[in-house]
C-alpha cells in the first residue's frame, strides 16, 4: 500500500489514494489507528483518503480520520496539503474543489510550497460563550465550521505563553468534554499579542492532546475576534508550536463568510506500508 505523509506548519498527515489502492472505506477507521500510532506505525495526527467525488462539482473527495480512528468533518491544514497533493499528482489544476462531509472546501496554489483553502462558512458563531471549569468562569466563543458542523471553541487565555504544559493540557481535556459542548469540541487556546496577530495552542477533538496547528481552529478563532472587533479580519497571523497561519475573513451584515487559510505544506516522505501486524477490520 502506497502513502504520502505531509504536515502544514506541523500539523502531520498520512495521505491514502482510495483511487489506486482498492480499500473498502470500512477498513479506514482500523488503518487510522495503526499508521497514526507513533513507534507501532508511520506515526501522525490524522490519516486522509483521496476517493472519487459523489458530487459532480468536486475534483475529488478527501475522507479525514483522526489519529483515534473516529471521522472528521474536515480539516483545514489537512485540506491545504491534500490540495497540494491533488495537483502535484494530476487530480486538479492550480484551483480545485475538493469534496468533504461539511462541504466542498476551495483549494489555491500559490507557491510550490504554500496553499490557501476556503473553509466552510459557519453555521453557528457564539461570540460570547462564557464557560466555567473548577469555579472559573473563562471567555469563550463557540464556533461550527460547515453543515454538519465541526466543532471549536476559542478560549481566551492571557498566561498562554507561561501556563507549562501539563496544566494546560488537564484544562485542555476538561473543556473538550465540557457539557457546554454537545458534540464536543476543538479547544483552541488564545491570547492576543500584537495588531493581528495571535498566539495559539489547540487541543484537538479526535488526537485527545494538543497538535503543532490547527487551520480550522485558526479560522475559528479569527472569525469570533473578528466579529467581536478585536482583529481586522485580514491577513490575522496565527502563531502555533508549528508554525504560522493566516486568515483573512470577511464579516458584514450577512454574517462571517469566505473565511481563508494559509500556510505552508511540508512533503516528508513517500512510500510503502509493509506492516507485518496489520489488520484491517472496523
Amino acid at each position: 500500500m502506497k502513502f504520502t505523509k505531509m504536515h502544514g506548519a506541523g500539523n502531520d498527515f498520512i495521505i491514502i489514494n482510495l483511487m489506486d489502492e482498492p480499500l473498502p472505506v470500512s477498513a479506514l477507521p482500523a488503518l487510522a489507528r495503526r499508521l497514526c500510532t507513533p513507534k507501532l506505525s508511520i506515526g501522525a495526527d490524522g490519516l486522509m483518503a483521496v476517493d472519487y467525488p459523489t458530487t459532480q462539482d468536486a475534483d475529488y473527495r478527501m475522507r479525514f480520520y483522526n489519529s483515534d480512528g473516529s471521522e472528521g468533518e474536515m480539516c483545514g491544514n489537512g485540506a491545504r496539503c491534500i490540495a497540494r497533493y491533488g495537483y502535484e499528482n494530476g487530480l486538479a489544476g492550480e484551483v480545485q474543489r475538493v469534496e468533504t462531509i461539511s462541504g466542498t472546501v476551495i483549494g489555491r496554489r500559490r507557491s510550490q510550497r504554500m496553499y490557501t483553502v476556503r473553509l466552510n462558512d459557519p453555521s453557528v458563531l457564539k461570540p460570547d460563550y462564557p464557560v466555567e471549569v473548577d469555579g472559573k468562569v473563562y471567555n469563550c466563543a463557540y464556533v461550527e465550521l460547515g453543515v454538519p458542523g465541526l466543532p471549536h471553541a476559542a478560549v481566551q487565555l492571557d498566561e498562554l505563553d507561561t501556563i507549562d504544559d501539563d496544566t494546560l493540557r488537564v484544562l485542555g481535556r476538561k473543556l473538550r468534554w465540557h457539557s457546554a459542548f454537545p458534540k464536543g469540541a476543538n479547544v483552541n487556546f488564545y491570547k492576543c499579542i500584537g495588531p493581528d496577530h495571535i498566539l495559539e495552542h489547540t487541543f484537538e477533538r479526535g488526537v485527545e492532546d494538543f497538535t503543532l496547528a490547527c487551520g480550522t481552529g485558526s479560522g475559528s478563532v479569527a472569525a469570533a475576534l473578528t466579529v467581536k472587533g478585536l482583529v481586522s479580519g485580514k491577513d490575522v497571523r496565527l502563531t502555533m508550536p508549528g508554525g504560522d497561519l493566516y486568515i483573512t475573513v470577511a464579516a458584514d451584515e450577512s454574517g462571517v463568510h469566505d473565511i481563508f487559510l494559509t500556510g505552508p505544506t511540508n512533503i516528508v516522505c513517500t512510500g510503502e506500508i509493509l506492516d507485518e501486524d496489520l489488520v484491517l477490520t472496523e
